[in-house]
């Protein structure tokens, strides 16, 4: 820092940015605090197709893959693994499921004339029956497109 020593009888026009640099840094350290807060996206797992669909691998009984089969002019029908259950003994069935399972991870497979609410109830069911991951499957992903 400079200074003027003596009568040189002018004034001085030196701007003092010791108050701009604390205001700067101020703000970055407000501006550092804020980003980790912002809120992540919805953590999903999304089955990956095959490379190859000639390799194919059979059904791993460990997948649990519950349907939402719609039905003209009324609730959906559910399925488990293709075993047809009523809504009011879903959670039940995945509470039973899963009480002896370490690797908790579900899939839910909507038809495309449900409603999302009804995809939504069993996530919400799912979570419920402490079932840990729980993943989509789309009819894009299915057909391997």
């Amino acid at each position: 820092m400079a200074m003027t020593m003596g009568n040189s009888g002018g004034a001085m026009s030196d701007i003092n940015v010791t108050p701009m640099i604390d205001v700067l840094l101020v703000l970055l350290i407000i501006f550092m605090v804020i980003v980790p807060v912002t809120p992540k996206g919805l953590e999903a797992l999304v089955p990956q197709p095959p490379k190859d669909p000639a390799k194919q691998q059979p059904q791993n009984d460990r997948t649990i893959v519950v349907q939402i089969l719609h039905v003209p002019n009324g609730k959906p029908d559910y399925k488990i693994n293709e075993t047809p259950v009523e809504h009011s003994q879903l959670q039940s069935e995945l509470t039973r499921i899963y009480e002896n399972r370490a690797e908790r991870v579900m899939f839910v497979k909507g038809d495309d004339e449900i409603n999302f609410a009804y995809v939504a109830d069993v996530i919400d069911i799912a979570k419920a029956a402490n079932v840990d991951n729980i993943g989509i499957i789309t009819p894009k992903i299915q057909a391997g497109q």
